[in-house]
């Protein structure tokens, strides 16, 4: 092997349509970090090419992924480079018993899901033991960047300061609410509930899924079910039923953007089998006693049926059209959110049913959802009735989020089609602009063989109608939005620390109550058995 060689994998989707979408983004970015490294004076090996039958030179299947790693020298240093949504699984085989320096880098954009793709993978290694570093930047030549590489190349590692992580019991946080947070958990775990699991291990998501020797003395418990099963259930639900549903949300002022093309545009059709898939899914949760819901949906379902997503917001809202038990006709949960996990990350249902109970006893609203960090920039401008000069997070997700976090709730909230590179079927979102406040931020993830639980404030702002737009345009332009300025927590240090790219969050009616709330949740997470850190200024 010559000498000062590097080895370079991209890691990509399952999907042929997204990479091929993709590859462009991604060999810019590769380009810019190859005569970067060639500057140092390393050569850069990528590990695999174009594939003439698939349309691409992305690496898409953990078959494909161990035939490439077969080839790689376990003692050659690794680089594993990403402007793109990646399955974690397809390369976390080999990233698990490679021998030498391993360094997951991002370029920091919005146009896909690159940074997003190395938090996920970032999550899993965590969770497996894997030893890597990590780094992201805009073109690879600034000093922050420069001086990580130089590092990482001398010593094999990277370290990133976290002055704004601080365990519990460090935070100066009020009393009462941390007392109200112990109690409240002693009777979530006594009283225990279920967790609808619809098909584990969504995209490749190792680090989404919670070993059952872990949650279980949280009191939840895993319900196994399967998506047939949901599909089977949905062919059950009548064409009547399904345009009752879509009735209630046109009469609450939903738009939905509907169009004639199959396969380009939404349809009433695919927004219709949205809904009864909606039906299907409280039914069965009804059936099986589940206190919280997760619909993988990729992959399987997705070759059957239009996208979850519409379904998925109206399962975390508590205004929502009812549904009727199939023989009885009582209303199931009413007047109750069923809340739901997107893309079956364990670890947000556990974080979303606690905070959605917690939330009630308290008297906040309880909606809560998770979002993809997926990018950010600093904004200096207006924000309502005031000047803002701060970071400000784009917090995205593909259509999950509840319309009573959008402004103007359901009347601010239209269904758009998801892109036919990730949807082939279709269906629509749940888009909206999230409202101005303080939220709750979060994460449950795993590390060392224990849960734990990361946890801060933010505040949501409003930008002009043109900076959101171009922030849709960078990013995706169908799904709800979030603009989050984190509090006490600067872009790297959050980038060091998250391990997921999942952040759970919930309103508050006030920034106090906010601090309130996340003192009551920190408190009810230690006490179930979770080690618990406070990030940032609380």
């Amino acid at each position: 092997m010559p000498k000062k060689v590097i080895y370079l994998l991209a890691n990509g989707d399952l999907r042929a349509s997204a990479n091929q979408k993709c590859e462009r983004e991604q060999l810019l970015m590769e380009a810019k970090l190859i005569k970067t490294l060639k500057a140092e004076g390393w050569t850069v090996k990528r590990a695999h090419g174009f594939r003439k039958e698939v349309g691409h030179s992305f690496i898409d299947s953990q078959k494909y992924g161990m035939e490439i790693f077969r080839k790689i020298p376990v003692d050659a240093p690794l680089i594993v480079a990403e402007a793109v949504w990646q399955y974690s699984h397809h390369i976390l085989h080999g990233l698990s018993t490679h021998q030498a320096p391993i360094l997951t880098v991002a370029n920091w954009s919005g146009t896909w899901p690159g940074l997003v793709g190395m938090l996920n993978l970032n999550g899993s290694l965590t969770k497996a033991g894997v030893k890597y570093s990590s780094l992201w930047s805009e073109d690879f030549t600034d000093a922050k960047f420069l001086n990580g590489l130089r590092s990482w190349l001398r010593t094999g590692k990277v370290t990133h300061p976290t002055p704004h992580v601080r365990p519990l019991n460090r935070a100066k946080l009020p009393a009462a609410s941390l007392r109200l947070g112990q109690r409240f958990a002693q009777e979530f775990r006594k009283h225990k509930a279920i967790l609808g699991v619809f098909d584990e291990g969504c995209m490749g998501m190792y680090n989404a899924i919670i070993p059952d020797e872990l949650l279980q003395p949280t009191g939840l418990y895993k319900e196994r079910l399967s998506q047939s099963s949901l599909y089977a259930k949905m062919l059950t639900v009548s064409d009547a039923e399904a345009t009752a549903a879509l009735r209630w949300l046109e009469r609450k002022g939903m738009k939905f953007a509907w169009g004639k093309n199959e396969k380009t545009e939404l349809t009433k059709r695919q927004t219709l089998e949205q809904l009864k898939m909606y039906i299907a899914s409280v039914r069965i949760a009804d059936e099986f006693g589940c206190a919280t819901i997760g619909i993988q949906y990729q992959q399987g379902l997705k070759d059957l049926a239009p996208a979850s997503d519409l379904v998925e917001g109206l399962l975390n809202n508590r205004d929502r059209p009812p549904v009727r038990h199939e023989k009885t006709g009582k209303v199931l949960f009413e007047g109750e959110a069923l809340p739901h996990f997107n893309e079956v990350d364990e670890c947000a249902g556990l974080d979303g049913l606690v905070t959605y109970r917690l939330w009630n006893e308290l008297g906040y609203e309880p909606e809560n959802t998770l979002h993809d960090l997926r990018w950010g920039r600093h904004y200096k401008g207006k924000s309502g009735n005031r000047q803002l000069d701060a970071y400000v997070w784009v917090f995205l997700i593909s259509g999950a989020a509840p319309p009573a976090h959008f402004i103007g709730g359901f009347r601010g909230t239209t269904s758009e089609r998801q892109p036919a590179m990730y949807f082939r079927l279709g269906g629509g979102t749940v888009k909206g602009i999230s409202k101005p406040g303080w939220i709750v931020w979060s994460r449950v993830f795993v590390e060392d063989g224990k849960l734990k639980y990361d946890t801060g404030i933010g505040e949501v702002v409003t930008l002009p109608k043109e900076e959101t737009q171009d922030r849709w345009q960078q990013t995706t332009s169908q799904w709800p939005i979030m603009h989050v300025v984190l509090q006490g927590v600067d872009r790297d240090q959050m980038m060091a620390r998250h391990k997921s790219n999942h952040i759970q969050v919930v309103y508050a009616p006030s920034k106090a109550a906010a601090v309130q709330g996340l003192a009551a949740k920190a408190a009810a997470f230690r006490e179930l058995g979770l080690e618990v850190a406070v990030c940032g200024t609380v």
